[in-house]
């Protein structure tokens, strides 16, 4: 019984099935939010989301069942179990906050897409590398608040009045939302050599560190394609031992009854 429900669990289809539940969890979920179509069929949408979520629950025990205590050995396991246990708090449907974070199963979807976990495990791989593009970026803005204040704050104090209004507006540049006629062109009529300050900032913290980031990013998911690919290749390699082993005992034994006749 247990070795059948393993079977089923790791089988491709299963978790194809659990894909198109999350999906259609996810469509269900959107319709909610219309009250044309929750007037009409209100009633069928929460029976859908309903047996979504019994799916769902019935989908962890099973694997409870089969893993036991190993089931909380993989963190995508517990992502899993917690997204799914959150529709499941007592008074979840009395808080509109717990209603709205059934949402959060459409994130099931990661955990059971190979692709999806490889591009989310790259992000938490890249995660210490960032902390110091973060570190850098937090220089920059630093600097650049204090000598924005001290050079602008007197004629434009809505934008450089203080340090956190500083730091907000070149946030704001960074991120080219109406950077030019919004913030710059105005300060530029006071100030004409204001370019010599706003361009380099904006060569520094847009094209040079945020690449970084995204550098860092892409070399972790590749890391991470590479580990996988390791594995399966070792997979493989194990697989073909093992088969190498069972014809050579094969073999062995076929000589060994050749001797005795």
């Amino acid at each position: 019984m247990i070795d059948r429900m393993k079977s089923v669990l790791d089988s491709d289809g299963f978790s194809r099935f659990i894909t198109a539940v999350i999906l259609l969890n996810a469509v269900t979920l959107g319709m909610e939010t219309s009250d044309t179509i929750m007037a009409r069929a209100g009633d069928l949408v929460l029976l859908i989301d309903k047996l979504c979520l019994v799916i769902f629950v019935l989908e962890i025990a099973a694997k409870l069942i089969v893993r036991r205590l190993r089931f909380f050995v993989n963190g995508w396991n517990i992502f899993d179990f917690l997204i799914v246990g959150i529709a499941l708090v007592p008074g979840a449907q009395g808080f509109s906050v717990l209603r709205a974070l059934r949402i959060l199963r459409v994130l099931r979807v990661i955990s059971v897409a190979p692709r999806l976990r490889r591009v989310v495990e790259g992000f938490i791989t890249a995660l210490p590398g960032m902390g110091s593009v973060f570190l850098l970026m937090a220089i920059i803005f630093y600097i650049g608040s204090v000598m924005a204040t001290k050079l602008f704050g007197d004629n434009f104090p809505e934008w450089f009045g203080s340090l956190a209004l500083s730091a907000y507006s070149l946030f704001q540049i960074m991120t080219l939302e109406s950077w030019s006629m919004g913030i710059v062109r105005p300060v530029m009529d006071v100030y004409p050599y204001a370019w010599a300050f706003f361009v380099p900032f904006i060569m520094v913290t847009t094209f040079a560190v945020v690449n970084l980031l995204v550098g860092l990013i892409v070399n972790s998911m590749q890391d991470a394609h590479s580990e996988e690919e390791g594995e399966r290749t070792d997979a493989y390699r194990d697989q073909v031992l093992t088969r190498l082993e069972a014809i050579e005992a094969r073999i062995a034994r076929l000589q060994d009854e050749k001797t005795q006749k």
